[in-house]
This record gives C-alpha cells, structure tokens and sequence, in this order.
C-alpha cells in the first residue's frame, strides 16, 4: 500500500519476531486484491447495493463527515471487493443469523480482518488489546523521541521489523462446521488457511486513505492470506464477545469498517514474498 524502497518484511511469524498482536477489526468486503479469490467478479447479498448499484452497507460509526468517496453514500461504508463463494441458493448463505454482540454484520457477506501486532504493544497484560488500533500498536510510545528510543534510529528504518498486520479474508455462513473458537487472537492456520501468504511492506488502511491522501505509518509488514475462507457468523460474535471483555472498550471496532480503494500499480508494494 505503498512504494517501499528496499525495505524488507518479516519473512516469519509475528511471535517469533517478538511482536504481540493489540487489536483486531475488519473491513467491509476487502481492501486487498486476490485474482479468483477475492476480486472485482466476487458476490454477496443483494442488501449491500444501494439503488444505484453501488456497494455499501450501513456502518453507523463513521459519521458523514469523513465520506468523500464516490463509492459511499450518507453514514455507509465503503465496501471493498468480495469473495465468489456466495451462493444463493444455498442457505447457509442466506439464512439470517442472530447477532448478539457484532454490529452490522451480513451473512453472506466477505469480511477482510486486519490484526495489527507490535513490540509497543503492553504485551502479555490486561491492556494489550485496545482500540483504536494506533493506541495498542504505540502503547508503550507516547512522544517521538521515545519512539526513535526503542526502535533505534532513524525511525522508520526498523518500523517494518516492529509493526506488522496479519489479514485474512473470509465470507460469513450460518453454518457451526465452520465455527472457529479464538478468531480474537489471530489469523487461523487450520487445513487451507494461512498456506499461500504473501508478505510485503506498506502502509496502514481504512476509507480515510486513498492513492492521494497517505498514511503516515509506513512502512510496515503485511501478511495477507491470498485466499478467501467460509467461517461462521458464530465465529465473529464469538469475537465481538471477546472484545467487549477486554479492559480497552473495543466497542468503536465491533462492526465492519469501510474499506479503501486498491492502491494503484504504481504505488502498491515492489517487494512481495510469498509463503507456500
């Protein structure tokens, strides 16, 4: 999500790098772009569209002020591109699911969930986890020059060595066989999952970021899983009631965030890895 000048990602596990993850959230459909997994022919239900055809779906805690995409309409988010297994004729894809803790949630729907770790984090303490996720990924960092402290200088040399994001993409069914119990701490690795991962250099996401307006994190390791997964809508509640349990009120990241447009070819990242 950025041009990276020869900077180098971490080319193993988060853990074994001594980053601890701090926040989990997810973006409406994906902001990354996975050709026959998840892109511009994916499909979901019909009631994220709006009359005009265009994609979106109600997301009530990004206020109309910060919309300034074409794609967004009122208080709705930005939907990203989506995965094919969408089926609807299936049920599992269409029969309603009865949210408790999550906050706009389809069945149906793809969902990009984002995982931000760092060595900032207050790792291994009740205050780990927190929202928004510049809190958590800086915990321990509260002015530049304790920044430039712990990660040495000059800052941004090592930032892709200590601030990294897993993602992992997943389309939602009404169906327990795809129930995963701990989805809070970190991208599954179970059959299929996590097996063809690219990793590369970037910056940080979300609506308020396009191919003009840049984040000013970067550069940091990405881990993205090029292939889209079923999961139970099950699964992110069980997350949601997991966030609210933490001592930070995540509640500001219990429902989709837009998503931001695709970086263009020009300005997307020139070092990607793959894990096979």
């Amino acid at each position: 999500m950025a041009v990276t000048g020869g900077y180098t990602p971490i080319m193993k596990s988060y853990f074994e790098a001594n980053l601890c993850p701090v926040n989990v959230h997810w973006h409406l459909g994906t902001e990354h772009y996975s050709m026959g997994q998840y892109d511009e022919n994916g499909v979901g239900p019909d009631e994220a569209l709006d009359n005009n055809g265009r994609r979106l779906a109600a997301s009530p805690s990004e206020p109309r002020s910060h919309i300034r995409d074409s794609r967004r309409l009122g208080a709705e988010a930005q939907i990203g591109f989506r995965c094919s297994h969408y089926d609807k004729t299936d049920p599992k894809f269409t029969t309603d699911y009865d949210w408790h803790h999550c906050q706009d949630m389809h069945v149906g729907e793809t969902y990009e969930v984002h995982w931000p770790h760092s060595v900032a984090g207050d790792c291994g303490t009740p205050n780990q986890y927190q929202t928004p996720f510049y809190d958590g990924v800086f915990c321990k960092v509260r002015h530049a020059t304790a920044l430039v402290n712990l990660m040495g200088a000059p800052t941004y040399a090592n930032l892709s060595q200590l601030v990294g994001v897993q993602a992992q993409i997943f389309t939602v069914v009404n169906d327990e066989s795809y129930y995963y119990p701990d989805l809070f701490r970190g991208a599954i690795r179970d059959g299929d999952m996590w097996v063809d991962v690219t990793y590369y250099t970037g910056s940080t996401t979300g609506p308020t970021r396009d191919n003009t307006e840049c984040a000013a994190y970067t550069p940091i390791t990405w881990q993205v899983d090029r292939n889209c997964h079923l999961i139970s809508a099950s699964s992110f509640d069980k997350m949601c009631y997991d966030m609210k349990a933490q001592r930070d009120d995540m509640t500001g990241d219990i429902y989709p965030h837009g998503a931001r447009a695709l970086v263009l070819d020009s300005l997307a990242a020139d070092n990607h890895h793959n894990r096979l």
